[in-house]
């Protein structure tokens, strides 16, 4: 059975930038709501039970039972986004990237204020819900880009591209505070954001 990330945080813990109730709800309803969808759904199918989430996105278009496709992109989708969105999330992490991710953000984007600039219009002009990414592949490249609803890179590229950081941008991860404001949620965000469980990440990547 797939499990939702274990928070390293209490729920107010990224007060002031995001605020208690919001996370309460996203993570213990939305995300456990996602969770439960999708192990019910490979539990309709054992074929999957022993598979990794990444690998069945890879496969996603392998599998012929529509239903059982859109359930899996859908939920599966909901499931790895919000294990990664919630994990690179800490009330006392590193506020800028350093070393090898560093040294990449600038060869790919110029610094990491032009970074953020990417990402914010990525996750400020995403029509609707969705999410915006900072992607690597296996050489170290990085990759800005955005999704929507619950899609990701790994769904989108069949496993070339692994996203590192995910911005979440459906109302249901800002609208409490920040109302119709979501430039604000998403400034406010790297304020919280841990650039060291990121850098974890990438290098995790590049050694697979």
């Amino acid at each position: 059975m797939l499990k939702q990330v274990e928070l390293t945080y209490s729920f107010n813990d990224l007060e002031p930038y995001i605020d208690e109730l919001t996370m309460v709800t996203h993570y213990s309803k939305h995300h456990a709501t996602y969770t439960a969808n999708l192990n019910a759904a490979i539990e309709k199918n054992p074929e999957l039970s022993q598979k990794s989430i990444e690998d069945i996105f890879i496969h996603l278009s392998e599998i012929s039972d529509e239903a059982l496709k859109t359930a899996l992109r859908n939920n599966g989708g909901g499931y790895y986004n919000h294990n990664l969105y919630f994990s690179t999330l800490s009330p006392k992490g590193l506020r800028k990237p350093e070393g090898n991710l560093l040294k990449q953000i600038e060869s790919d984007f110029g610094s990491f204020d032009d970074l953020k600039e990417k990402l914010n219009n990525a996750a400020a002009t995403r029509f609707g819900s969705g999410w915006a990414w900072l992607s690597t592949d296996k050489s170290g490249r990085l990759s800005v880009s955005s999704s929507p609803n619950q899609d990701n890179p790994l769904i989108e590229t069949r496993g070339e591209w692994t996203p590192i950081l995910g911005i979440d941008v459906w109302e249901h991860a800002y609208y409490l505070k920040y109302k119709n404001l979501r430039l604000d949620y998403i400034n406010a965000l790297y304020s919280v954001l841990d650039w060291e469980q990121i850098a974890n990440l990438y290098n995790k990547v590049k050694a697979s």
